[in-house]
This record gives structure tokens, C-alpha cells and sequence, in this order.
């Protein structure tokens, strides 16, 4: 596979193979399972895949379970199918949970290398004592404990002879560094809590920054590839890596993490948005998680396609999400039928059309594919036509149907606007029209021209379906780039349009779609088959794209 695009971490990657500092190339995935996988994240699987298969490595999927509160093994396995949907398999399946033992043996280490001490503050008063970016830390009371006594109350705390939040082992680095990481940092914490994979065996959880070091070594991964927050926690993942004497030197190297405009990317907002049921879950058609991409008919092929092109840089600014729309027609345009469907419909007797009769008409499956064959559609005396390709009283340029104008029908004949029939309130339910059988399509008529083609679909035979339309779920041009913006904010900015279910038909030879199945319908868009809420009685289809946008690549 090609995936050569130049990049800097690839750059990194070429010279260590070069100068032998590397004599392979490892690289792992390791997401926590404390919520679903999004967008931003399936920029990181495809980074991770990408360059290890271009270097014939291997990639590790990790789990990175060190938060029993926070965790669940629905996450786990949604992320596993997220995985594999984007199209890639891991070498090893892993678990922070598994090294436990190996972590907690390496923080004794620490301690008695006079590296690591117990403390009693609370964690006010930790964040009290670390200082500021202009004033440095003050040193705990406890801080020169012997290491003896450490040793003990570090085994009391693994005993559980402590409650929650009574004490922390925390690295003895430097107060006064003018990076906060390593102002003696907590490594542990006491959590008398039930792990998702360890049950109870632990009543101590090694903190994220302690545990994904010794991750990674344990692994022999190479180059350990995370997003730009973590680049001022490097130093701490050096100092972790080398005092704990692992035999394995990874790298850290940090990108900058993708930000798409009118969504957001925050698990903490994501979750915030299925617990208030802004959204009806994770998977949700308007949630930027890959289940909810997935499930609105998004392609695994067109989010690797948007990711590459993309590339990898340092920047971190936000994408517009136009740009992924972009990818997904690029994808869909040459795989998918055309069909037509009818969204808002509007009922058209042809007056002059024999009563009764039924005739077949050929269409072209998908033009631009001619190997993908053609279709029979019915026609008859009724049809249904979008509400809006009818107008009483239409403004000039109006091309579509009015009083006395004709249009072509698609794949069919030109009919002409004779009568309109309202009910009581005035309201336009059915309009009367003629058609000419010289017109029909495909033989060659050419005695008048018409200015309008509008879709419909046969009345007698047409499959109810429900259509559900999305804009985007955030009203935010600039994209998420205000992490520490307090939830209130970010939940006025949530869309109360984001959602529009419509009824109308599809043709017949739509009654036996099935889930994901992927349809242009003839003007409106790009659609897929809902897998939840679709019955045999009706499908529902979920709008992925429109078919044109303003957007350039």
C-alpha cells in the first residue's frame, strides 16, 4: 500500500532506519475506553496503520484502562469494530490492566532509588503547593520520607489499608522546574473501585502518565505517536522511561490533532451530548464518532482519503467539515445506483393518461457507470412529484412546473400543468396535468425543448419510506479549538435544526433495501439505509451528503 505522502513523523522514521538507531518500526494505537471513537481519532488509527505497514511494522491496538470510574467494556469492544471498519487489523491486542503488576514493580524501584515518595496532602493541596508558570512549587511535608517507610505505606496501599484520595505516590523530580509535569508529579492514586478486566484485585490505579511510558516500552514500540497536548509531558515520559530502567528507549512524537469546523471533538462534550439526549446515543447520525459516521452511510475508504490528504503537521487548526463531505462523494459517486425519491411529496393526475395502465420505463443505474446496467420504473395515470417543483405563482427564472408550463419528467415524458386542486385552507394537494407520448425518453424526440427536468415516482406501486435530513449538530465556524470552554457555552451553540424527518416514497424496486445500502437519490443527495430504526415495513434513510457543495479542495 502507498501512503507515502511526506510528512514529518515519516521523515523521523526514514532516518532512524537509516542510521541504525532503529532496526524496525513499531507504533500502537491506544485509546481509553471511556467513551466512542471519533473523527479526531481515526486520524491517529490512520497515522499509526499507515506508516508501520509502509515500514513493514507492526501496530499494537492498547488499551489504556487505568481509570476503573471511567471505563467499560462496551467502549472496548466498540472501539475494536471502529478499528476494523476503518479497515485495519492490529498485531497485538493489549491492555494497561495487563502490566499492572510489571508497573507497580517498577515504582518500588522508583522508591527505592530514592525516586518516588508517599504523600499525605490532599489534591487541593498538591495543586496548591505545585505553583505557577511564574512562581515555582513549595516542597511537600512528606517529601523526605525514608525510602523504608515508603516502601511500607506504598504496600499498605496496595492492601488497601487506605480510603480513597488518603494517599498518592508521587516521582521526587523537581519542585522548582519551570515545567509543572515534572513538579513531582502523582504516579499513583488510591480507587477502591471494580476494574472492567482486573475485577478487584487492585485498590491502586497508576496515573496515565506513569503507565503509557512502561506501555510503549514493554511493547518495544519505536515511535510513540500521541496529539501536540502531550508534547509538554515528554520530558515526564523521558524521565519515566529511563528512572524506570526500561530496557526499550520509545519516542514520543506529538502532531497536531484534527479540529473540524460545526462539530466537536471533546469525549467530554460528546458524552455530555448523548447523557442530556441532545443526540439518541453514541452512534447517533450527527455525532462525529466513527459509529455515528458509520451508521449515517459515511465510507471507510473516503475518511482514509480525507485523513491522507490531510496529511501530518504540527498545526493544529480546524478543517472545514466541508472537506470530508468532499471525500464521500468523491467515494460514493461511481459505487452507488441513482434512484429517485420523493421527500415532500405532492400527488399529479395526468389527465390524459389511460386509466389503468402501467408501462415500464428504462433508466440508467448510474450514468457515469454503464456497466452497472439499467432499472425498470412503472409509470402511470398518478405520480408523486416534489412539493416544491410546483409553484402557483412562481417568481421569473422559475423553470419547473406553474400553470401552462411543461417539463420533462426524468426518464419519462414532458407533462404540462392543466389544473390545481386545494382544500379548504387554500393549500395546493394535488395538481392535473397533461402529458405528450411523443416525448418519451430515449427516443430521440426532438419537436420542442423544455427548460425544467424534475424526479418523480409512480403513485399506484411507490415504497413509504421516512428521510431523515442533517445540518451540522454545532453552529460553530471556527471549529473546536476551546477545550477549557465551560459546557454551558458550548450547548447554546447546539443546532435545534440538526435533525428534519420527512415521509414520502421511493421507487418499487426499493422495497427490499437493505442496511447501509448506499442510493444517489436524483437531485437531494447521497442516503443510506439506517440500520436501527429502519422495519420491513419502512425503510429510513439517513442523508450522508448533499450532492453539490461551494467547497474547493
Amino acid at each position: 500500500m502507498e501512503h507515502n505522502t511526506s510528512n514529518f513523523i515519516r521523515d523521523i522514521i526514514i532516518e532512524d532506519l537509516k542510521t541504525g538507531k532503529r532496526d524496525h518500526v513499531m507504533t500502537r494505537f491506544p485509546p481509553e475506553p471511556n467513551g466512542y471513537l471519533h473523527i479526531g481519532h481515526a486520524k491517529s488509527i490512520i497515522i499509526n496503520f499507515d506508516l508501520a505497514d509502509e515500514f513493514n511494522g507492526k501496530t499494537n491496538l492498547r488499551f489504556d484502562d487505568t481509570n476503573p470510574l471511567k471505563e467499560d467494556t462496551e467502549f472496548v469492544e466498540s472501539i475494536k469494530e471502529d478499528v476494523k471498519w476503518l479497515g485495519y487489523d492490529w498485531d497485538g491486542l493489549f491492555f494497561a490492566s495487563d502490566y499492572f503488576e510489571e508497573m507497580y514493580n517498577r515504582a518500588v524501584l522508583l522508591i527505592k532509588k530514592g525516586k518516588a515518595y508517599v504523600d499525605d496532602l490532599t489534591a487541593d493541596e498538591i495543586r496548591e503547593y505545585r505553583g505557577t508558570l511564574t512562581e515555582p512549587g513549595k516542597e511537600s511535608p512528606y517529601r523526605n520520607r525514608s525510602v523504608e517507610e515508603n516502601l511500607e505505606l506504598f504496600e499498605r496501599m496496595r492492601k488497601g489499608e487506605f480510603g480513597n484520595g488518603e494517599k498518592v505516590l508521587r516521582a521526587k523530580i523537581d519542585m522548582s522546574s519551570p515545567n509543572i509535569n515534572l513538579r513531582d508529579p502523582v504516579l499513583y492514586r488510591i480507587s477502591h473501585a471494580t476494574h472492567h478486566n482486573t475485577g478487584d484485585k487492585w485498590c491502586i490505579y497508576p496515573m496515565y502518565s506513569f503507565a503509557h511510558p512502561i506501555e510503549d516500552a514493554i511493547e518495544d514500540v519505536t515511535h510513540s505517536i500521541c496529539t501536540l497536548e502531550f508534547e509538554d509531558q515528554r520530558p515526564l515520559y523521558n524521565w519515566v522511561i529511563e528512572e524506570c530502567e526500561m530496557a526499550s528507549k520509545p519516542q514520543q512524537i506529538e502532531f497536531g490533532r484534527l479540529n473540524l469546523t460545526n462539530t466537536v471533538m471533546s469525549k467530554r462534550k460528546l458524552k455530555q451530548l448523548v447523557e442530556e439526549e441532545f443526540v439518541d446515543g453514541w452512534d447517533d447520525p450527527r455525532m462525529p464518532t466513527i459509529s455515528g459516521l458509520r451508521r449515517r452511510g459515511f465510507t471507510p475508504e473516503a475518511i482514509r482519503a480525507f485523513v491522507r490528504e490531510l496529511g501530518v503537521s504540527k498545526g493544529d487548526g480546524a478543517v472545514d467539515s466541508r472537506m470530508l463531505d468532499h471525500f464521500v462523494r468523491e467515494d460514493l459517486k461511481l459505487k452507488v445506483p441513482r434512484t429517485m425519491g420523493i421527500l415532500r411529496p405532492l400527488k399529479v393526475v395526468i389527465t390524459n393518461y389511460p386509466e389503468g395502465q402501467v408501462e415500464m420505463l428504462e433508466a440508467e443505474i448510474n450514468p457515469e457507470v454503464p456497466e452497472m446496467g439499467t432499472r425498470q420504473i412503472p409509470f402511470s395515470r398518478e405520480i408523486y412529484i416534489e412539493q416544491e417543483d410546483f409553484m402557483e405563482n412562481p417568481p421569473s427564472k422559475y423553470f419547473r412546473l406553474f400553470p401552462g408550463n411543461e417539463v420533462r419528467l426524468k426518464h419519462a415524458y414532458f407533462i404540462k400543468c392543466e389544473d390545481v386542486v386545494k382544500d379548504e385552507n387554500g393549500n395546493v394537494v394535488e395538481i392535473h396535468c397533461t402529458y405528450d407520448p411523443e416525448t418519451k425518453s430515449g427516443t430521440g424526440f426532438t419537436g420542442r425543448k423544455v427548460k425544467g427536468t424534475i424526479h418523480w415516482v409512480e403513485a399506484t406501486q411507490a415504497v413509504p419510506a421516512e428521510f431523515r435530513l442533517y445540518e451540522p449538530l454545532i453552529l460553530d465556524e471556527d471549529g473546536e479549538e476551546k477545550e477549557d470552554e465551560d459546557s454551558k457555552n458550548f450547548l447554546d451553540h447546539v443546532n435545534p435544526n440538526s435533525l428534519q424527518i420527512l415521509n414520502g416514497f421511493v421507487e418499487p424496486n426499493m422495497k427490499d433495501v437493505k442496511p447501509y445500502d448506499k442510493f444517489q437519490f436524483f437531485r437531494h443527495g447521497y442516503f443510506s439505509v439506517d440500520p436501527k430504526l429502519s422495519t420491513e415495513e419502512k425503510a429510513v434513510y439517513n442523508l450522508i451528503v448533499e450532492l453539490k457543495s461551494s467547497f474547493k479542495l
